[in-house]
C-alpha cells in the first residue's frame, strides 16, 4: 500500500489527545453525604466497572476514528499490475488500404472500425491516429470525428513498418502503446518487429467473411495489325467457385465490347480488338467483393514512327536498315565523323554500332539523352578500348566489360519476361537455332539479362531508369563474329529496342510508384504543365529537357482514373492511372504475422484492458467509511453502554 499524501500521516501523533483525555479525567467530582452507606456501596462498585468498560470501548472507538481518518486524508492506494505505463501515449494505427472494402459480419472491414473508433473511444481520451494516407498528431475523438466520417480508401497500400517508424520518428519523452487495426492482407512476419523498449503494440483483427474476389490485374497490348491492335486483358479470381461475369470495353465512357469471363483457370486473358487510333478509356468488370480492382483505366496513343539513328560503319548497319522500316521508323545511319550532333535529341533510339571509342562529346550527349527518356544500343567492337568503353558506361548504367574472350559461345537464354520479348512468343521456346559468337566480352553488372550464353553470362543486358533503357551486347554481331543477324530473335529484339514505349505501348501507370512519364512540349521557365480530369488536378513534378517534359506524379492522383496533361489549357498527351492490385487476394491474410503481440477484440476492449491494467486501486474511501462506521459505533456506545 502507498499514500498520495504520505506527509499527512505525520498527523497519528494525534492519537495520544484521547489517550490523554482518558487517563486524565478533567470532571471535578462533588461529595454527598448519606445516613446509610451500606446500599449505595455496593452500587458503586457495579457502576465502576461499567463505567471502566464504556471508557475503554470510547477510547478504542475514538483511537481507530482518527487514525482512520487521518490515512483517508493521505489517500491510500495498491500500484497498479502496469503501473509504469500509466503515463503511455496512445497511437491508433487503421488500415484505410482497399483490402479494408472486404465485409465483414457488420459491413466493411473499415466502415466498421472507424464505427467504433466513433461510439467506443472516450472524450477525454487524447490519442495520435496515423492511417495510410493521413496523419492525426495528439487529438481526440472529438476533433477528428467528421474527418474519420469521410475517411477515404487510400490508394497506398498498407505497409506497417513504413507506419511503424513514423510513430518512431515522433519523438516523445513517453513511451508508447500502439493499437493496429488491419485485416492482415499481404502482412509479413519480417514487418512486424519485436516491440522496443518504449512500445507497447497491440492488435485489433477484423476477419472478412468471404475471400472470393475477381480483378483486372493489367492491359497490355498482345499483337500488332496492320489497321488494329488486339489488347489482352488479364483477369485473376481468387479463390472458388465463381460464375461467368461481363466484361466491358470503354473508349471515352463510350461503349467498345463486351463479354462473358469464365472462369476454368484462375488467370484469364481477355483480347479485344481496337482500332489504331488514340484511346482513353478503361476496361470493367463486376463482382460482390472488392470493388476497387473491377476498372483498370489505360491510355493508347496513335502509332506515331519512332526516330533511330545508328552510328558506324554503313557496312555493319546494312541489318538495321531491315529492320526499322520507313512504314514504321524514321531511321538513318551516319558514321562518326558524319555525324550531326544535333539531331541526337531528337531521336527515340540511338545504336552505337562497333565504334573503336566513343568521343567524350558524344558521351556526355549520350548521358543527357538517355536521361531525356531515349534509349541507347551499345553494341561493341572487338578492336574497342576498355578504357575508354567503361568510363562511358559508367555514367549511363554501371555496366562494365572485361576482357575480350575467344571461345565459340551459343546464345541459349531467353529471358521471356522482359519486355522486349513478353508479347513476342506465346509460349516458352526450348528448341530453336541458336546462334553463336566466336569472341565476346565478359560483362560484370547487376543489370537484368535479356540474352544468355549457355554458361549463363549475358549476351545482351537491360538497364531501366524508369523513362528509358540502355541495351548493352556482350560481342560484336556482325557477320564475320556472329550469326546472330541471321536469327528470328534479331528482329523483336532490335524493333523493341527501337521504339518509343509511350509511342508505341500503353499507358497505365500506378499511383505511388513515382514512375517518370515524358511529354513533347515546350515550356518556358515560368510555366508549368498541369495533369487534370473532371474530378481532381494537380500539379506534378516536372523537368524541362529541351523539347520534353519529364513529370513525376508522386502519390497523386488520389482517385483512379483517366486524366490529360494540359500546357496552360492544351491538351498535350493523355495519362491513366491506376490503384496498386497487390491486395486483391484477401486469402493473404495473414494473422499469423503477430502471433507474438497482444490481439484485442475489438476497440472498447482497447481502453477497458489499458484502464485496468494501469488505473491505481484507491483504498482512501474504504478508510473514509470506516471513519464514520466508528463515528456510529461511538454513538451507540454512548447510548446502549451504561
Amino acid at each position: 500500500m502507498q499514500f498520495q499524501h504520505p506527509e499527512i500521516l505525520y498527523f497519528l501523533f494525534l492519537l495520544v489527545i484521547p489517550i490523554l483525555v482518558h487517563l486524565f479525567q478533567l470532571r471535578k467530582f462533588k461529595t454527598e453525604y448519606f445516613t446509610n452507606v451500606k446500599f449505595l456501596k455496593e452500587l458503586a462498585l457495579q457502576t465502576r466497572k461499567s463505567s471502566k468498560l464504556k471508557k475503554y470501548l470510547l477510547l478504542a472507538t475514538r483511537i481507530l476514528l482518527l487514525a482512520f481518518l487521518i490515512i483517508a486524508f493521505a489517500k491510500p492506494f495498491f500500484k497498479a499490475k502496469d503501473h509504469k505505463d500509466a503515463t503511455n501515449e496512445l497511437y491508433i494505427v487503421l488500415d484505410n488500404s482497399f483490402s479494408m472494402q472486404a465485409k465483414g459480419q457488420k459491413g466493411e472491414l473499415l466502415k466498421r472500425a472507424v464505427q467504433d473508433l466513433l461510439e467506443h473511444t472516450p472524450e477525454n481520451a487524447n490519442f495520435s491516429l496515423i492511417s495510410c494516407s493521413d496523419n492525426y498528431w495528439n487529438t481526440d475523438i472529438k476533433s477528428i470525428q467528421k474527418e474519420l466520417q469521410n475517411l477515404k480508401y487510400s490508394a497506398s497500400p498498407f505497409q506497417l513498418e513504413q507506419l511503424l517508424a513514423k510513430i518512431k520518428a515522433h519523438k516523445s519523452a513517453f513511451r508508447k502503446d500502439i493499437v493496429v487495426i488491419t485485416d492482415a492482407v499481404g502482412l509479413q512476419p519480417n514487418e512486424v518487429k519485436k516491440s522496443t523498449e518504449d512500445e507497447n503494440l497491440y492488435f485489433i483483427l477484423p476477419e472478412a467473411e468471404k475471400t472470393n474476389n475477381i480483378a483486372i490485374d493489367s492491359v497490355f497490348i498482345n499483337q500488332t495489325m496492320n489497321n488494329f491492335y488486339e489488347i489482352g486483358v488479364k483477369i485473376d479470381a481468387y479463390g472458388d467457385d465463381f460464375k461467368d461475369i461481363p466484361i466491358a470495353l470503354y473508349n471515352k465512357n463510350k461503349l467498345i465490347a463486351k463479354t462473358l469471363v469464365n472462369f476454368e483457370t484462375k488467370s484469364k486473358v481477355i483480347n479485344f480488338t481496337i482500332p489504331k487510333e488514340d484511346f482513353h478509356g478503361y476496361v470493367s468488370i463486376s463482382d460482390n467483393s472488392l470493388e476497387y480492382d473491377n476498372t483498370y483505366y489505360f491510355s493508347l496513343s496513335k502509332p506515331q514512327k519512332s526516330n533511330v539513328i545508328s552510328i558506324g560503319d554503313p557496312e555493319k548497319s546494312g541489318f538495321l536498315s531491315r529492320i526499322y522500316t520507313a512504314s514504321e521508323f524514321n531511321y538513318s545511319n551516319y558514321s562518326l565523323q558524319s555525324l550531326d550532333y544535333n539531331l541526337l535529341d531528337k531521336q527515340d533510339a540511338i545504336v552505337i554500332n562497333e565504334l573503336k571509342e566513343i568521343p567524350q562529346a558524344l558521351q556526355t550527349t549520350l548521358k543527357s539523352f538517355v536521361e531525356k527518356g531515349g534509349n541507347v544500343v551499345v553494341i561493341p567492337s572487338a578492336e574497342c578500348s576498355l578504357t575508354n568503353m567503361n568510363g562511358f558506361l559508367a555514367t549511363i548504367g554501371g555496366i562494365q566489360y572485361k576482357a575480350l574472350g575467344s571461345d565459340e559461345k551459343m546464345i541459349t537464354k531467353i529471358n521471356f519476361s522482359h519486355p522486349l520479348f513478353s508479347s513476342v512468343f506465346e509460349k516458352k521456346v526450348t528448341n530453336f537455332q541458336y546462334p553463336k559468337t566466336k569472341v565476346s566480352f565478359e560483362i560484370s553488372n547487376s543489370a537484368p539479362m535479356v540474352l544468355g550464353y549457355s554458361d549463363q553470362s549475358a549476351f545482351l543486358s537491360a538497364i531501366q531508369n524508369g523513362i528509358a533503357s540502355v541495351y548493352v551486347f556482350a560481342a560484336p554481331i556482325n557477320t564475320n563474329n556472329s550469326n546472330f543477324q541471321n536469327s528470328p530473335i534479331i528482329v523483336p529484339a532490335f524493333y523493341n529496342m527501337g521504339q518509343n514505349a509511350q509511342k508505341a505501348g500503353i499507358t497505365a501507370l500506378i499511383i505511388s510508384e513515382n514512375k517518370p512519364f515524358v511529354v513533347e512540349t515546350k515550356i518556358g521557365k515560368d510555366e508549368i504543365v498541369t495533369v487534370k480530369n473532371d474530378q481532381e488536378s494537380f500539379i506534378p513534378m516536372q523537368q524541362i529537357l529541351n523539347n520534353k517534359v519529364k513529370i513525376t506524379c508522386n502519390d497523386n492522383p488520389k482517385i483512379a482514373g483517366n486524366f490529360g496533361v494540359f500546357n496552360t489549357n492544351q491538351l498535350i498527351d493523355n495519362i491513366s492511372f491506376n490503384y496498386n492490385r497487390t491486395e486483391s487476394n484477401l486469402a493473404n491474410a495473414n494473422p499469423g504475422a503477430v502471433s507474438d503481440f497482444k490481439e484485442i477484440s475489438n476497440v472498447n476492449s482497447i481502453f477497458d484492458t489499458l484502464q485496468a491494467n494501469r488505473a491505481d486501486n484507491q483504498i482512501w474511501k474504504w478508510f473514509l467509511l470506516l471513519t464514520l462506521l466508528f463515528v456510529a459505533l461511538e454513538i451507540l456506545i454512548q447510548k446502549l453502554v451504561k
